[in-house]
């Protein structure tokens, strides 16, 4: 029997994981997250990640390898649908070995095909791209990997911030599906541009650049997905073949019986600012608002509050609420302004790896250096540092980085110690009828941007003619 019907039987497959140790954006500097080959998604508490084949099985199908080239041929747009075994198997385990996460993912996709659609077009980007998120998060907005990539398209957090994706404890915009659909049409983009080519693209997104960049030298800078594939990480193997299976199986999903009626579209709303503390139960209350609705119209709400932090965020509101908030708006918002804000300031302030109200410091680890002294020096908990970095043991390493958040009134003369203040804002210097900005240690044009009003990367960029995102400290940027 031919090996394209060989599958694992030693994984247990939800989603396909999100190895985006994508270590240089700029793409070369600002990401550094190492691939993971055993993820959770917290809401969904499946494990998933491809282990080694150790054992096969046979998975009976009545599909010929020929009927599905065939297949895969008519449907096949910009981006190419490479038959081969491992994308039968692939095919063989949504339809034949797990027809439930086919059948969850065929319930969700009119929730957000359209929307990816929208974005999708305008950037100009294939149509079948949308078919990534599932692979990605199984189209779940709240997806949380193991390795800290979050939301339908698992960005890393500094790779959410690179493209606008804002998160702290409160709020997270990797699980607004509008902002983070945007970001993901962006990092494509730009992905698609360094390899001009769709399957090395994607390799990339799921990698990183530099491993698809490696994975070429290795070969001999040959420039095919399937000529670099032995080169390329394990999991990264897998993903363009899982990709492939999942655009096959959601067009033919009736010609393997598969039919699922879809999740009821989200409630009709509107959307309100807000610029100060907003408790959603006590919101919803006054209101007449469903509380479930609310949560399913604001995913990147953690805490089911909005903080304040003096910054404008914009939520979704049932419509019928918002008609009632028009009638009493004053007393409404100041009521739930009120209701829990102290409670969760403290809870925000001591949760273990919690960075609200605090400062990042990048720490470079010294030879006789233990994560309890590293601790102790800067205020905080070995648990928080470990949280922060994404550690499973206590055990660090000369010359490593650790990302440390402190408290502001905490300071410290370590020569190692590179501070990057997100709280404090340097004041603009006045010069020849600009507004000049000194470029700080750890600085981000997504943080010089969040640090004047009006103030847009894009804008940053054009102002200041900058090509790329790279900063030096010291340097002078025009802030308005």
């Amino acid at each position: 029997m031919k090996t394209y019907f060989l599958l694992a039987l030693t994984f247990i497959f939800s989603q396909h994981i999100v190895a985006q140790s994508k270590e240089d954006i700029n793409l070369d500097s600002l990401l550094s997250a190492e691939l993971d080959a055993a993820l959770t998604f917290d809401t969904l508490n499946l494990e998933f990640g491809f282990a080694q084949i150790v054992e096969p099985e046979f998975i009976p199908a009545s599909e010929s390898p020929e009927l599905v080239a065939d297949r895969l041929s008519c449907i096949q747009g910009d981006i190419r649908l490479t038959y081969n075994d491992r994308t039968h198997a692939f095919i063989n385990y949504f339809t034949i070995k797990d027809r439930d996460y086919t059948r969850m993912v065929l319930r969700r996709k009119d929730l957000y095909f359209p929307l990816f659609e929208k974005y999708l077009a305008k950037y100009g980007l294939p149509d079948e791209l949308k078919y990534l998120s599932i692979v990605e998060s199984g189209l779940n907005p709240r997806a949380v990997s193991r390795a800290r990539a979050v939301g339908l398209w698992q960005f890393m957090s500094a790779t959410g911030r690179h493209f606008g994706l804002y998160n702290d404890w409160y709020i997270d915009d990797r699980m607004d599906p509008e902002k983070s659909t945007e970001a993901a049409c962006k990092y494509l983009s730009q992905l698609y541009g360094m390899f001009n080519d769709w399957e090395l693209a994607l390799a990339a997104y799921n990698s990183g650049p530099g491993n698809v960049r490696k994975a070429i030298r290795r070969s001999g800078y040959k420039k095919d997905f399937w000529e670099i594939y032995n080169y390329l990480p394990r999991e990264t193997r897998s993903y363009l073949p899982q990709f492939i299976a999942i655009i096959y199986t959601l067009n033919y999903s009736d010609q393997h019986n598969l039919f699922e009626a879809p999740e009821a579209p989200l409630v009709a709303h509107d959307t309100l600012m807000v610029n100060r503390f907003l408790h959603f139960e006590t919101f919803a209350n006054l209101t007449g608002a469903n509380m479930e609705d609310m949560l399913k119209l604001n995913p990147s709400v953690l805490r089911k509050a909005i903080p304040e932090t003096g910054r404008q965020y914009v939520i979704k509101v049932p419509l019928a609420a918002k008609e009632n908030l028009m009638l009493n708006k004053d007393f409404i918002l100041d009521s739930a302004s009120r209701v829990g804000k102290e409670e969760l300031q403290a809870l925000a302030k001591n949760t273990l790896g919690s960075t609200y109200g605090r400062e990042l410091v990048a720490y470079r680890v010294k030879s006789g250096d233990v994560l309890g002294r590293i601790a102790e020096r800067y205020g905080v908990r070995v648990g928080d540092i470990k949280t922060w970095n994404n550690l499973s043991s206590n055990t660090i390493r000369i010359g490593q980085r650790l990302n440390i958040w402190i408290l502001p009134s905490v300071r410290t003369d370590q020569p190692t110690a590179v501070a990057s203040n997100t709280t404090k804002v340097p004041l603009p210097v006045k010069t020849s009828g600009s507004n000049i900005y000194i470029v700080q240690p750890g600085d981000t044009l997504w943080d010089i941007s969040r640090k004047f009003e009006g103030l847009t990367i894009e804008k940053l960029k054009t102002l200041n003619n900058l090509k790329s995102t790279k900063l030096q400290p010291g340097q002078k940027l025009i802030v308005g």
